[in-house]
């Protein structure tokens, strides 16, 4: 019954938006355009309590338009009305161009530079207070919310380019928030592309940035990566700018369009096989470059490289440690392929590189350890990985195959089954709430865990994490 006597919202929408239809097709058919004026405008306008869903009745609307805007580049443009007063309440650039000192009385603007869907979305939240941003928009639309200065749009569209931010679209950000003048965005995009390097620099949105934010990368001291990795994802984007330049991707055309960048490259820091058989055998090095870097390996004298040949620092990982002490038993901690899990929130986005277990209680043994991290009973990274302990009560590490971005006030579960013949030691005294440097961890009991590890003691005792 309740439902019958009170309509949902979509409904009483969908009933306005005829209401109005239906009478602007009665105008049309009158073609009597004073008709909407007196009885049109009263029977609409009743219709809505607050100025704001007035307003918004205006957005895209012919109706008492008094401006149009021809939006979009050639060939692909779109004719959009407006209303003076409307667009000057919502933003200064459009008070000086209708209003200022300087205003031209124009019927017609053109926006050749602003894609008609970013321009409707800005619209429609000067209009209608209302944020409509997807991610194949959002670039477009920050890009028109800072042209016509509306502040709150903008920072918006930084939000949720933060919220979605991740290792495969962390380059192109980088180098777009740069344009935008963005110093959050642009450090959140160093924090996920340092985390993730070799995720970052194998995405196919890296292939697609400006050789300025190359060098950037290529410069960082902090990226957390393999310099072979470095090298294979630099000649990944020279193929790229040379099919942008119209240039055969040969190795000459590749060598063009890295220009200075390629000693950027830090390729004495290689491993030895990976140059060989890499960097060494890729044509993109002169034969003196080759004998030089292969010199600075193997000889007593070495000579000066053209190439950086100190190390980059990367970044140094953090340990969330959740017991307090930790103790063996004659008949526990002993494992039978059931899972030991805990599961974790933190307050800050961090990338979990692995976790630290104990080991035997019992002199030095290997295990064999599935770790896995989920988020919502969905599996984010797993691996299946030995590790020796020496028969001490230290904590040995096991590393995911690629740090895991967390983001904040979200609980994520941490897992592993062992295989192992040997007791071992276990966690005890656990803390339900740990601060480690910036960044407050949480704990709670999962339900996963089959193998009695819990917030107050057991296995997982170390969360290994970047910040």
């Amino acid at each position: 019954m309740a439902a019958e006597l009170f309509p949902s919202k979509k409904q009483i929408s969908a009933s306005i938006s005829g209401s109005i239809q239906q009478q602007q097709q009665q105008n049309l058919s009158n073609n009597n355009s004073s008709s909407w004026g007196s009885q049109g405008c009263r029977t609409w306008q009743g219709l809505f309590s607050t100025i704001r869903e007035r307003n918004s009745v205006m957005f895209n609307n012919e109706m008492m338009a008094d401006v149009h805007f021809v939006v979009g580049p050639a060939g692909g443009t779109q004719r959009v009305p407006g209303h003076k007063y409307v667009l000057a309440v919502g933003s200064s650039v459009f008070h000086a161009m209708f209003y200022g000192e300087l205003a031209e009385d124009q019927d017609e603007i053109r926006i050749p530079d602003v894609e008609p869907p970013s321009f409707l979305a800005m619209l429609k939240y000067i209009y209608c207070d209302e944020i409509d941003l997807g991610a194949d928009t959002v670039l477009a639309t920050l890009y028109a919310a800072k042209k016509y200065i509306v502040p709150h749009l903008a920072r918006a569209c930084v939000n949720f380019l933060e919220t979605s931010l991740s290792a495969k679209n962390a380059c192109v950000l980088l180098s777009q928030s740069s344009l935008f003048e963005e110093p959050d965005l642009t450090q959140r995009c160093w924090e996920v592309i340092d985390a993730q390097a070799e995720l970052a620099l194998r995405s196919e949105g890296f292939c697609d940035i400006d050789v300025q934010t190359l060098e950037s990368i290529l410069l960082r001291e902090t990226l957390n990566a393999k310099e072979m990795v470095v090298f294979e994802a630099a000649l990944n984007w020279a193929e790229a700018e040379c099919q942008r330049q119209d240039l055969t991707p040969t190795i000459e055309n590749k060598r063009l369009v890295l220009g200075k960048a390629i000693y950027l490259i830090r390729i004495p820091t290689m491993a030895l096989e990976d140059f060989a058989n890499g960097a060494a055998q890729s044509g993109m090095l002169t034969l003196n470059e080759t004998n030089d870097i292969f010199l600075w390996y193997t000889a007593a004298n070495k000579p000066d490289p053209l190439f950086c040949s100190k190390p980059r620092k990367g970044l140094a990982p953090q340990r969330c440690h959740r017991f307090q002490s930790c103790a063996y038993r004659s008949n526990q901690w002993r494992y039978r392929g059931r899972c030991d899990s805990i599961q974790f929130a933190v307050d800050r986005r961090v990338f979990i590189a692995g976790f630290s277990l104990y080991g035997s209680s019992c002199g030095s043994a290997e295990y064999s350890a599935r770790i896995e991290l989920k988020r919502q009973g969905m599996a984010m990274a797993h691996r299946i990985i030995k590790y020796f302990s020496d028969g001490s009560s230290s904590t040995f590490p096991v590393w995911f195959d690629y740090p895991v971005q967390i983001e904040p006030d979200t609980f994520y579960t941490a897992s592993v089954v062992l295989d192992g013949n040997e007791l071992s030691y276990f966690g005890q005294e656990g803390m339900t709430e740990v601060q480690c440097g910036k960044v407050t961890f949480q704990f709670q009991c999962s339900s996963d865990s089959t193998n009695g590890t819990g917030v107050q003691g057991g296995q997982i005792p170390e969360l290994i994490f970047y910040a």
